[in-house]
This record gives structure tokens, sequence and C-alpha cells, in this order.
């Protein structure tokens, strides 16, 4: 496809702060440049995966201020001043995995993996957003992320698992 653009829109940049994993990032973009683009090109955050890059397989699923959202169709620029969390921020800062990260280990929830970011990032938001109730709800809520491998039974029961994990701590 052809770019039409001037040359001075071709050199605009603009400038954006946010926080990416609870780290202070200024990233001077071109408007439009994808989030997931940035994180995997500029910020070296290679664990948010590019799988459709139309927004239909949630495989590039992150947290925008505490929402999840698909990095490919969101722009930087839309990012001012957010806090973003990929699945590189999901574990603690000591590094012990987060009970979705376990629960998915647990259950053998991925198969080929590439898939598994995107889940785990929404299983942590389905969970926060309270609709870890049963499998049916489970299903519905993680509709937006799909898995070639057809993991889905075995994400289910993670989901649940770590939603058990997470309200009984031990």
């Amino acid at each position: 496809m052809a770019d039409h653009s001037t040359g001075a829109q071709s050199r605009q940049r603009d400038t954006v702060t946010l926080r990416v994993n609870k780290q202070p990032y200024t990233a001077t973009v071109h408007p439009r440049v994808t989030l997931l683009d940035w994180l995997r090109e500029e910020a070296g955050l290679t664990g948010t995966k590019k799988g459709c890059n139309e927004g239909a397989c949630g495989t590039c699923t992150v947290l925008i201020d505490g929402k999840r959202m698909n990095s490919c169709l969101t722009l930087v620029v839309q990012c001012e001043g957010a806090d973003v969390t990929t699945v590189e921020g999901i574990a603690g800062p000591d590094g012990r995995l987060h009970p979705v990260q376990e629960a998915f280990i647990d259950h053998d929830a991925f198969q080929c993996g590439y898939c598994t970011p995107g889940q785990i990032v929404s299983a942590v938001a389905c969970i926060a957003e309270g609709h870890a109730v049963d499998e049916a709800t489970v299903r519905e809520w993680m509709s937006g992320n799909l898995c070639r491998c057809s993991c889905y039974p075995q994400i289910t029961a993670a989901v649940l698992d770590a939603a058990r994990r997470m309200e009984n701590p031990e």
C-alpha cells in the first residue's frame, strides 16, 4: 500500500510518557506506531506476541490502566500517562510467579505457547473483573483470546484454580 503522507507528516514525532510494568518510559514515536510494535521493537519487551495484527486473536493482550486491550490496535500516543502491564510485569517483583502463571503450568494450559502471554494477561484481568465464577463465565470472558492448539479446557481450569488460589492464599 502506498504511503500518501507528505514529507512533514512522515517526519512528525510525538513524545509520550507512560509506565510499563511499573517502570517509567518516555517514547518518541511516529503517531501511527502501535503499542505492540513499540513494546517489542523499542522497549525490548518481546513477551507480547503479534498474532493477527487486527485485534481478532488476543495474542497481544496487555493491561492498560488495569483494562484488557489489544496492543495491536492501540497507538502508543493513546497511552500518554497510562500504566501498561505486559506479561513480563505479571510475576512478582521478586520473580515469584503469579498464581495465574502457576496455574497455567499446573494445568498444562498451553501447547505451542504462542498465545500464552495474552491468555495469562487476559486471565489476570478476568479474575480481577470478578468473572472467574464458573466454566461458562470464564469461557465467555476469555473468548477474545484464541488458542490454535485448543487448550481451552485446561485454560478454563487454570483460570478457575488461580482465582481460588488468589482468594485463599497459602
